[in-house]
């Protein structure tokens, strides 16, 4: 997977139709997503649970993209080789869920996977700093984790203070949480280039009606895109 900062948008499935996710994911990747964005949630580190291990090798077969999980959870640890196992490109912990992110992001490297590290709207930028050179993702989160569909928090000041601390390095900033035509341009004029979007793509479209995903994934895009920096 190469580096670059143009803008990708990355839906998460936990918005996609729980009965028809090999269907949905095809659709949405026929329809222009870039990578799928898959939500992991323990009940425990965020109020609700979604999918294990084996739910995520379930849906490898279907993404032909980048599969980027997003571990809600905590311990992270024990668990790593697991979702490396079950095919995640993209493996990102909360800077919050444990004492030593830094050893969690050099296992993940060392599973074969590329690292992220999330931080929740009530963490600041500087706490992944000494992190960036084991990163190659900061996911920022713009609502509090948990649920889909909630509103958007504006950490426009954390994107481009994030932006300022990667400077060169290859580190993407993603966006999660409350994604639309709306959102999308202050967080690309920030520098983020990876928008994850669940409602907002998956409305009004479906697996026999999939041509809405593409309407909505190229919206978002270019509104993002008229932004970008």
């Amino acid at each position: 997977m190469s580096f670059d900062r143009k803008i990708k948008i990355a839906p998460s499935i936990l918005s996609a139709d729980f009965a028809n996710f090999g269907q949905e994911i095809q659709a949405i990747e026929a329809q222009g997503a870039d990578w799928v964005h898959v939500d992991v949630m323990d009940g425990h580190f965020v109020p609700n649970l979604t999918f294990g291990p084996p739910a995520v090798k379930a849906f490898r077969p279907h993404v032909k993209t980048v599969m980027d999980v997003h571990l809600m959870i905590t311990p992270v640890d024990p668990y790593i080789q697991a979702y490396a196992d079950a095919g995640a490109d993209y493996l990102t912990a909360h800077v919050e869920a444990g004492p030593h992110t830094h050893r969690t992001l050099q296992a993940i490297r060392a599973a074969g996977m590329k690292a992220g590290v999330a931080l929740n709207p009530g963490t600041p930028a500087e706490a992944v700093e000494h992190l960036l050179d084991l990163a190659d993702l900061v996911c920022v989160m713009t609502v509090n984790p948990g649920f889909g569909g909630q509103k958007f928090i504006d950490m426009t000041a954390k994107v481009s203070r994030l932006r300022e601390l990667i400077g060169d390095r290859p580190v993407h900033i993603e966006i999660d949480g409350g994604v639309d035509t709306t959102t999308a341009p202050l967080v690309a004029a920030a520098g983020a280039d990876v928008l994850v979007a669940g409602s907002a793509v998956f409305k009004g479209g479906s697996v026999a009606n999939p041509d809405v995903y593409g309407q909505n994934i190229r919206a978002i895009r270019a509104a993002a895109e008229g932004h970008a920096v």
